[in-house]
């Protein structure tokens, strides 16, 4: 079995690497990744020599690079982690977001249809359901729920998903996707709530958090997200959407304090900056498809896993030190230096 990872330099897209390569040693890898900021090769040192892995940069987007590597590698599955992500960037610049998120996913199905596949599969995001009010508690993202979407971000994810839900249609392509709530665990890029907050506080740095921190989010650790994509590829009915939620509603407020107690930092390093433009309040996934028809459950739960994210970053300086600088760093400033 030969298993196309597109975006495998990335946050997700490594730790399914890892995963897979664990669970099915018999299996050969092949990465795309066209190392953009957020994908950084050395996540993937650990497996680069192994005879069953294979690396290609390569821009999701470039027809005839796409082709050509479908044409030496005959892939039989194809999961499909690229994607421009970042809800803020999205907003400062959406025509990237359009661009690798649509037309990349064309792409990739255009050359699973000339060269045959068993499977392509679609990591997508809850964001495409938009939100849910913080009074309704009782309220859940089904995977019936209509698409709603906020930011340039959750709308190209979504025009992708309408586009591989009629490949499969019109074409006949044997698809799944999969829309997951926030992930978090090792190797998540710098930028993002957790991360960011772990290494400011450990800098003694201020913690910027949106608005009055109110937003909720359900948090699912990325080694459960993995074991449901690899489930739903070998046995997920093809046609279908599978919502894989953690069940680990937290506003972003209590996530930075619970940092704070762990790496013992006062709560004094809190800064409240303005809003995100059309910033989302609530997003909360109903698993019970994936449950009832693939047996898949979250297996960490928030208070355990937010411990081993910490450790992790404590352990592994090495790896995102110097990611917090250049680009990364100015890029920050940009985006937080002047909402206070």
């Amino acid at each position: 079995m030969t298993i196309i990872v597109t975006g495998g330099a990335g946050f997700i897209g490594s730790n399914f690497i890892f995963h897979m390569m664990k669970a099915h040693p018999d299996y050969r890898i092949v990465c795309i990744d066209k190392l953009t900021y957020a994908g950084n090769l050395s996540t993937l040192e650990s497996v680069m020599d192994d005879p069953d892995f294979r690396f290609v940069r390569l821009d999701i987007c470039d027809r005839e690079g796409v082709d050509k590597l479908f044409a030496e590698e005959k892939p039989d599955i194809v999961v499909n982690f690229a994607a421009e992500s970042h809800v803020d960037r999205s907003i400062e610049d959406p025509g990237v977001f359009l661009q690798t998120n649509i037309i990349g996913t064309a792409t990739l199905m255009d050359a699973c249809r000339k060269y045959g596949i068993k499977r392509y599969h679609q990591v997508s995001t809850d964001e495409v359901y938009g939100d849910l009010p913080l009074d309704r508690p009782d309220l859940f993202f089904t995977e019936s729920t209509p698409l709603h979407t906020s930011s340039p971000y959750s709308s190209s994810k979504a025009g992708a998903d309408l586009l591989v839900l009629a490949y499969h249609r019109t074409y006949g392509l044997p698809v799944t996707i999969s829309r997951c709530s926030n992930n978090y665990g090792p190797y998540h890029f710098p930028e993002k709530l957790i991360p960011l907050t772990i290494i400011n506080a450990l800098a003694d740095k201020p913690l910027p958090v949106y608005g009055k921190g109110e937003n909720v989010r359900d948090w699912l650790y990325v080694e459960d997200h993995c074991k449901a994509i690899d489930l739903i590829i070998h046995n997920g009915r093809v046609g279908e959407v599978y919502n894989v939620g953690g069940h680990n509603e937290m506003r972003n407020i209590d996530i930075v304090k619970l940092i704070c107690k762990e790496l013992g930092k006062p709560e004094s390093l809190i800064t409240f900056v303005a809003d995100r433009k059309g910033h989302d309040m609530r997003y909360a996934i109903d698993p019970t498809k994936i449950h009832s028809e693939l047996g898949w459950l979250p297996e960490t739960k928030f208070a355990d896993g937010i411990v081993k994210t910490v450790r992790w970053y404590l352990d592994n300086r090495s790896w995102w030190e110097p990611i917090v600088s250049g680009e990364y760093r100015d890029y920050y400033e940009k985006m937080y230096g002047n909402r206070k």
